[in-house]
């Protein structure tokens, strides 16, 4: 490895790790070394496909990616319950993690992966997207702003899509057996991550799964939503779906200001993304208008935010494999705070909506 290229290895060939195969090779310090499938001819046919350069090595299994010493990080998009096994194992080859969402099927699990990756020195990282993209950040300045937003009050949150009938019979994420969590642990996570985001990851006390969630046939989630109470009277809800429209909104309520942005998962554009920042805003005299209005907050940025998330996750490996730090434990947290909030939410559906205390 030189002092700016990290070498990724994949295994597995799903749909999203088309998209990240494509991030890995245009960010700046990252390189695509290795594919590795259970299917040789599968793992060739993905690297033509996604015009992988001739020199990565194809493997007909995982393990010859894990073996293999020209890799530094692995990439994980693996049905969910595949994870615990896998994550343990790239960690326990000295190769840094990043995993695609959701992490486990729960928080125990999740907290084997951790530890693999804490006692072996290697970097954990989830494939949440959103999070790496520079608007997440100017964001993030309002909400911190006292005298613009004042006070975090409420936080609104969805995002749905709706799903053709192959997916539904189909897709891994609607098997038990593969992705247990279905549209809560797909749609859903990233609900629960920008609640947490908004509530600079504050967890909630209790959560109380809605009422009239939809499961298919074999007990897996395909719409649901939930509210989450914190101590101070900050409140959330989110809706998450495989049934209904394409739709990914947040908004964040303050006591002086209001945050929206309606594509926060994945942009309307590659190259730029807005949000709208209203403050202190009431109506005119006729009550025909609003004054101020909210402004909307346009940015552009060079790399697309798959892109900026392969180069951070690269970066945080260049620090410890060359100049000998340690890895960073801001997004372990991060995954962890958002799993416990989805285990609470699938066992308020299971228990008839009870009240459940995160964590417990």
């Amino acid at each position: 490895m030189t002092d700016t290229v990290v070498r990724f290895g994949i295994i597995g060939c799903a749909e999203i790790a088309r998209k990240v195969s494509r991030a890995i090779t245009l960010a700046p310090n990252a390189t695509i070394a290795a594919i590795g499938s259970r299917s040789h001819e599968k793992a060739v046919k993905f690297a033509s496909a996604n015009n992988f350069p001739p020199d990565v090595k194809i493997y007909g299994s995982y393990e010859g990616v894990l073996d293999d010493p020209n890799v530094d990080a692995v990439y994980v998009p693996l049905p969910t319950s595949l994870h615990v096994h896998w994550a343990v194992l790239v960690a326990q080859k000295k190769k840094h993690l990043l995993l695609e969402k959701p992490v486990a099927l729960n928080a125990t699990e999740f907290d084997i992966i951790v530890e693999a990756c804490e006692s072996n020195g290697v970097q954990f990282m989830d494939g949440t997207m959103w999070m790496h993209h520079p608007r997440t950040a100017k964001m993030r300045d309002f909400l911190s702003d006292k005298h613009r937003f004042g006070q975090l009050k409420s936080i609104q949150s969805c995002f749905t899509f709706a799903a053709d009938p192959d997916f539904l019979k189909n897709d891994i994420r609607v098997k038990p057996d593969l992705d247990a969590h279905g549209a809560l642990g797909d749609a859903g996570w990233y609900c629960v991550r920008s609640i947490l985001w908004a509530a600079d990851y504050e967890l909630p006390k209790t959560v109380i799964a809605l009422h009239g969630p939809v499961l298919n046939e074999v007990g897996v989630i395909l719409s649901c939503g939930a509210s989450l109470h914190w101590d101070d009277g900050k409140i959330a809800t989110f809706h998450c779906s495989f049934l209904s429209n394409l739709t990914m909104d947040i908004t964040a309520i303050g006591s002086k200001g209001t945050l929206h942005a309606h594509d926060f998962v994945v942009p309307f554009q590659e190259n730029e993304a807005s949000f709208s920042a209203g403050s202190e805003s009431w109506f005119n005299e006729l009550v025909s208008a609003w004054v101020p209005p909210p402004s909307k907050h346009t940015i552009t940025t060079d790399l697309a935010q798959e892109v900026l998330m392969v180069s951070e996750f690269a970066g945080l490996v260049e620090t410890i494999k060359v100049k000998g730090l340690k890895p960073g434990n801001k997004w372990p947290t991060i995954s962890r705070k958002t799993q416990l909030v989805i285990d609470a939410v699938k066992v308020s559906i299971e228990r008839g909506f009870e009240p459940i205390e995160v964590g417990n």
